[in-house]
């Protein structure tokens, strides 16, 4: 088996992250996802140049854990306006979105608290803030796939067979997942 590796150039993570801010303005905040111990180069030395170079906040993954879908940069483009985040002061600590399918249906989705915050409420606030929203855009259903089933249902969502999700939810998501096709989260659906 052919051997090889790959290096972590910081100098070229600085310069790129020196770029980025420089097109974007200093009066954007940047927060970039320093993901997988960074592909296993080491977490913290990525971090600290990001640091040093300016990053106002720094965020990591639960992708390798399969508990969030990776997005690619195209889609993220895409959805970025569907996010909220929640803030402590300046400080994020939880994220969500609002996907919307079809004129009826749309779905809560990358839900996401930061753990020292995790049963203070703050997921339930995300969920309220995203199902207010599509019962302002006049959805009919939101739907969630998730692991933490008690926690929707105590939202007012229930249980459907996942036979029940549309095709394009299966086809435009799901098919990427690492535990596609043995997917272990609940599907749950609220009537708005």
């Amino acid at each position: 088996m052919p051997s090889g590796w790959v290096e972590v150039d910081l100098e070229a993570i600085a310069h790129n992250f020196r770029e980025i801010k420089r097109s974007v303005g200093d009066d954007k905040k940047i927060m970039p996802v320093i993901k997988a111990d960074a592909y296993g180069h080491g977490l913290v030395p990525v971090a600290r140049v990001l640091e040093e170079k300016g990053a106002d906040f720094l965020a990591v993954s639960y992708v390798e854990e399969g508990i969030i879908l990776k997005r690619d940069d195209d889609e993220i483009a895409m959805n970025i306006r569907s996010y909220i985040l929640a803030l402590d002061n300046d400080t994020p600590i939880g994220v969500g979105a609002l996907h919307i399918y079809s004129m009826f249906l749309g779905e809560i989705r990358s839900l996401a608290v930061k753990e020292e915050y995790q049963n203070k409420g703050v997921g339930k606030k995300i969920v309220k803030l995203l199902l207010n929203e599509a019962k302002s855009l006049e959805l009919k259903e939101v739907l969630v796939l998730t692991y933490k089933k008690e926690f929707f249902e105590k939202l007012g969502f229930s249980e459907i067979p996942k036979e029940a999700i549309p095709d394009k939810k299966i086809w435009a998501d799901c098919i990427k997942c690492k535990f596609f096709p043995s997917c272990q989260e609940i599907a749950l659906l609220k009537f708005l």
